[in-house]
């Protein structure tokens, strides 16, 4: 049943997933907010747990950093362990004024300058979106929690350190996406979506701003692996409700 990158046994995960992308972040949310937990995997050290949250089985696996990474472990979370939903949960940078470091952005589309799409062989231009259910719960289950959030696109980017800029410059160098009004920049979602559609499964990307870029401010390493409490909390209350 095992893969060369996960040596979960069938039925090891939930039906639902969380992704971040640090294990370490994985291992904290797991310990955290979920009971009667079980380590499923550690190929690599990329941890993946299953547990209970308010008695709802929800597991939760590092996803590791760029498209290539989560889209291996996604596309085997999909069609080889049945998982349904996946939801990726991690920081990003603020490409637009009005969105504030550890404000939530939840991705309604995934703009990329990524080629993933080319494997498709497609005659035209995909646009990589979230499920709707899956962001019309999540949106709901913020305002409910009374959460700072934006709906919008991200721009799921190949490159951190580039000739254009990297990531602490990144809106100098992502600026044409800024002014396409793009809310924020990753570098996961856009795979994750494409991937839930060709398997026809469900994906959300939910991010907790760790940059504003425009402003240059930033969040330490720490805070990022233990801090986002507030996405965690977001995304186990829509998966239990996804279960509903």
């Amino acid at each position: 049943m095992g893969t060369p990158h996960n040596e979960a046994k069938k039925g090891d995960f939930a039906k639902t997933v969380l992704m971040p992308g640090d294990p370490l972040r994985s291992k904290f949310i797991a310990e955290t907010f979920l009971t009667d937990l079980k380590l499923v995997n550690n190929v690599r050290g990329v941890q993946g747990y299953t547990g209970l949250y308010k008695g709802v089985p929800v597991s939760v696996m590092a996803s590791g950093m760029g498209m290539p990474s989560i889209g291996i472990y996604s596309w085997e979370l999909f069609t080889v362990f049945g998982v349904e939903n996946i939801m990726r949960i991690g920081s990003t940078g603020a490409l637009q004024p009005q969105v504030n470091i550890r404000d939530i952005v939840v991705g309604q589309g995934a703009c990329t300058d990524s080629a993933w799409a080319t494997q498709y062989h497609l005659p035209g231009t995909f646009a990589p979106i979230a499920d709707y259910t899956m962001l019309r719960t999540c949106v709901e289950t913020a305002e409910q929690l009374g959460l700072p959030y934006h709906v919008g696109n991200l721009l799921s980017s190949d490159r951190f350190y580039g000739d254009d800029g990297d990531m602490p410059d990144g809106w100098k160098a992502n600026n044409a996406w800024a002014k396409m009004g793009v809310l924020a920049v990753e570098m996961e979602a856009a795979a994750l979506y494409m991937n839930a559609a060709r398997a026809g499964k469900r994906a959300l990307a939910i991010c907790t701003v760790s940059d504003q870029l425009v402003r240059q401010e930033f969040t330490t390493s720490e805070e990022r692996q233990t801090g986002f409490t507030q996405m965690m909390q977001l995304a186990l209350e829509t998966a239990i409700k996804l279960e509903k």
